[in-house]
């Protein structure tokens, strides 16, 4: 049963990572114009960087890539635990309305990086003094 929780967590996270990401590469969906103001202000800021976007889109469809195919899965999710706590945070202060979203991804990396079988063992590993 834990199993395939696991492997279920794995391969919506990385849907939607990947999807995401592939996404945002694309361009395939219009920015939407309905934000709040503090997160409008937010996204200029980094859009006007210019290579931020590129650069968090490309890295979501690698790991969704990689969750998804199942090979460097815990790899995938350190790169990912920042991302997700961006993102959690953002919905939290700032975006309120997909904070429950926002919840159900970070509840899934936990899981997947602290207590799935496969995979809590080596992101573990990180946190233990050598």
């Amino acid at each position: 049963m834990k199993s395939k929780l696991t492997l279920a967590a794995r391969i919506l996270l990385g849907l939607v990572f990947f999807a995401a990401g592939l996404t945002g590469l694309l361009n395939l969906v219009p920015p939407p114009t309905d934000l709040p103001e503090r997160l409008m202000t937010f996204n200029t800021g980094l859009a006007a960087s210019g290579y931020f976007f590129p650069l968090l889109k490309g890295t979501e469809t690698v790991c969704g890539l990689l969750l998804l195919s199942g090979f460097f899965v815990p790899l995938a999710l350190v790169v990912l635990a920042p991302i997700v706590l961006n993102i959690v945070l953002v919905h939290g202060f700032l975006a309120p309305s997909g904070l429950p979203l926002a919840i159900v991804i970070g509840l899934l990396t936990v899981y997947l990086a602290f207590f799935a079988d496969p995979y809590s063992h080596v992101v573990k590993g990180l946190f233990r003094r050598k």
